[in-house]
């Protein structure tokens, strides 16, 4: 794997999701090749990102967050990290298991709906990106693409790397 493009993952604990929920908060608007370089120093700040301790953070561990070492300091994706853990646990008791959540819906597009009004900081391109790197069903690319403005390489290359390994959960 190129250090900076993000692989298709198999979570199989809450904490997984939530890892991957917040990589795609971190990286909107800013370059993936910074955030994969401050990958470690998300984690430490995030315990691990351990689901139940991230959604019981405080004001105080708010802070302890934004004075981590190597983090790009935003109070609005912290906060928005904090409700998705809450948010994952949520859904995972109301489902009996977040997978099978991701799995209630006829279609990607009710999927992306849900996903964008439940979790913070998800818009159709974390959307996708969240449920493509999770391996459920996305529409191919190049088509699902088409209507959103710009050329978006980092994305390409993900899928990209997906084919070339075999793992990429995108339908026609």
């Amino acid at each position: 794997m190129t250090a900076t493009i993000p692989e298709i993952v198999t979570p199989t604990t809450l904490d997984g999701y939530l890892e991957v929920l917040t990589r795609a908060v971190f990286q909107a608007g800013v370059s993936w090749k910074q955030i994969a370089a401050r990958w470690d120093a998300y984690g430490r700040a995030f315990d691990g990102f351990d689901v139940a301790r991230v959604a019981a953070f405080t004001d105080a561990d708010v802070a302890r967050v934004l004075e981590t070492d190597g983090l790009l300091r935003s109070p609005r994706k912290v906060q928005a990290t904090i409700r998705n853990a809450r948010t994952l646990l949520e859904l995972d008791s109301e489902y009996r298991g977040f997978r099978a959540y991701l799995r209630s819906f006829k279609d990607y597009h009710a999927a992306a709906k849900s996903l964008k009004k439940r979790f913070a900081f998800m818009g159709e391109m974390n959307a996708w990106y969240f449920l493509f790197r999770v391996g459920e069903p996305v529409p191919r690319f190049e088509s699902w693409v088409t209507p959103i403005p710009g050329t978006h390489p980092r994305m390409r290359e993900m899928v990209e790397l997906a084919r070339k390994q075999g793992r990429s959960p995108e339908r026609p």
